[in-house]
């Protein structure tokens, strides 16, 4: 095992340390698997046995003025599609009228409710009310980590496989589109760079991927650099 290839650092050390450890690792065997029903058997068991690896928890590095204090649980949803081209991820494009990151790309999701026994409970509960996405049609995986936002969130990522044929809604005040990409292209450390700009004067660090006319950055990014890493690095035991 090579130590180097884990992240034990701060949530922020973590997060600035992603791409570089992700960019090193090998490419997991799951995407070497000859059919869809073999990459679902490996991911299940994959994302069943992450608490052997201690998942690190990551975050922006710093919280917006007026978001400080205790985070406000959330979960979303990192929906894998079982399409007959290949797998994808779903993804959303924010309302631009919403108060928090408004226009973003994301994942489906959002703050957990009382109603909520566990975070995947918040997340397809999230995903039915944003996007009409049946949570009979999604196989729940696990979590994968956590991430704290600059709007003070504690959001909880969860796996899911999703099995079409289904039939999207979107709420408008909520999501202004739904599209999806490949997996073998948003789960590849080489299409993604690190950048920086000065936020409320401090200089902000954050991971970038451009596809087509989509610009995927910030705790999405990450929080898809942290699926991958949950894939391809060691075991710890």
């Amino acid at each position: 095992m090579t130590a180097t290839l884990h992240l034990r650092g701060t949530p922020e050390a973590n997060r600035q340390a992603l791409l570089t450890i992700a960019a090193a690792l090998p490419r997991p065997e799951f995407f070497g698997l000859p059919t869809t029903a073999a990459q679902l058997v490996w991911m299940r068991d994959r994302v069943r046995r992450l608490d052997r690896m201690e998942l690190p928890e990551l975050n922006d590095g710093h919280r917006l003025p007026g978001r400080e204090g205790v985070t406000t649980p959330a979960a979303v949803l990192i929906p894998i599609v079982n399409r007959p081209d290949g797998l994808t991820m779903l993804l959303t494009q924010r309302s631009d009228t919403l108060p928090d990151h408004p226009g973003q790309i994301s994942f489906p999701g959002g703050r957990q409710e009382l109603e909520d026994a566990t975070s995947a409970d918040t997340a397809l509960r999230e995903s039915y009310e944003e996007i009409g996405l049946p949570a009979d049609r999604v196989e729940i995986l696990g979590a994968v980590g956590r991430y704290e936002t600059v709007t003070g969130y504690s959001v909880t990522p969860i796996a899911g496989w999703v099995e079409p044929p289904f039939v999207l809604q979107t709420d408008p005040l909520e999501v202004a589109d739904v599209f999806e990409v490949p997996l073998t292209f948003v789960l590849d450390p080489a299409n993604y760079v690190q950048r920086e700009r000065v936020v409320s004067g401090r200089t902000r660090h954050y991971f970038e991927v451009p596809f087509g006319e989509r610009y995927i950055w910030g705790a999405t990014a990450a929080m898809i650099l942290l699926f991958y890493y949950a894939l391809a690095a060691p075991l710890d035991r």
